[in-house]
């Protein structure tokens, strides 16, 4: 799991490569190719074509991980982790997830309140901002910042420590479809449904495993466990998403906080409403939640290795 240590400090160190040497962005290019070339009408059409690219995504996402993991043994040793953390760390961001979270801070520590619902809508949410108050907009940040830690952080590492390369990658195209093509609207409805199951069905674990993680966080850290766990249980239901509402409402009890987007749900109702510095304590509890995890994946990795030597 040294590779998994060191994509994490290239991660914090230089953050993301230039978007066009970026995998996720080859990823998405063969995504919009593909519902480009989509059929626009009907079910049965839009829902082959959505499978289609999803499946054949997988594959290729597959067979790269295979071949590069491979590739990886021919070097010596040290090289091999090293490109291999270089890879690992493609699959996701915590510098970015932590530099989004600032930028909204920031311009809500300046007073600037249509600096922060841009800054929001550019980097976390695609839904309309323009109308969110200053308590709503880190609300929103802060419901981002937990979510994005589960799919974009926690779920890549799960899924490498599961198998290597090949699953981080695949894993990485999957979600990356359903941010593309999961919409419930006339356009996406059909031609996303696939993606938006899988998404679903492989962040089942990832989510689950997040919210648990921000406990244990909140624990070490000094903020409320007790508050997280009976929130969590409580809340983790009440959103759309069926993964979701795990890691917010978490975030939620452990903030102490009541995080609500108007007219879907609200996680830790009855508790105050958030303010610009509970977003530095839901960062705070991500680098956290990140840590532990990391620890985690590599002591299962360790147990892994040791029964599979011995078994020979």
């Amino acid at each position: 799991m040294l590779a998994v240590f060191l994509a994490l400090v290239v991660d914090l160190l230089l953050g993301d490569p230039p978007n066009r040497y970026h995998p996720v962005t080859v990823m998405g290019r063969w995504i919009a190719w593909g519902k480009e070339s989509a059929p626009r009408q009907g079910r049965v059409g839009p829902l082959l074509a959505g499978t289609s690219i999803l499946l054949s995504g997988i594959a290729a996402s597959l067979s790269v991980g295979y071949l590069l993991e491979r590739l990886t043994t021919r070097f010596p040793r040290s090289l091999g982790i090293l490109i291999q953390a270089g890879i690992l760390k493609t699959t996701f961001s915590l510098h970015g997830l932590i530099r989004a979270a600032e930028d909204v801070y920031q311009a809500l520590a300046r007073d600037d309140l249509p600096a922060a619902r841009h800054w929001l809508s550019w980097h976390l949410v695609s839904r309309d901002t323009s109308a969110l108050s200053a308590s709503q907009v880190a609300a929103a940040t802060i419901e981002s910042v937990a979510e994005n830690a589960s799919d974009g952080i926690v779920a890549p590492l799960f899924y490498y420590a599961l198998g290597g390369l090949p699953l981080a990658l695949g894993y990485r195209f999957a979600n990356t479809a359903d941010a593309m093509l999961g919409y419930r609207d006339e356009t996406h409805e059909w031609l996303g449904k696939f993606p938006a199951r899988l998404d679903d069905a492989l962040n089942w674990i990832p989510a689950r495993l997040s919210a648990v993680l921000i406990l244990l966080a909140a624990w070490v850290l000094g903020e409320d466990s007790v508050s997280a766990w009976h929130t969590w249980r409580r809340d983790a239901a009440k959103t759309a998403s069926p993964n979701a509402g795990h890691p917010m409402s978490a975030m939620a009890g452990a903030l102490g906080v009541e995080l609500e987007k108007v007219g879907h749900y609200r996680l830790g109702a009855g508790k105050r409403r958030p303010a610009r510095e509970d977003i530095a304590r839901a960062t705070r509890l991500v680098k956290g939640v990140v840590a532990l995890a990391t620890a985690i994946f590599a002591l299962y990795t360790m147990i892994r290795h040791s029964t599979s030597h011995a078994s020979h």
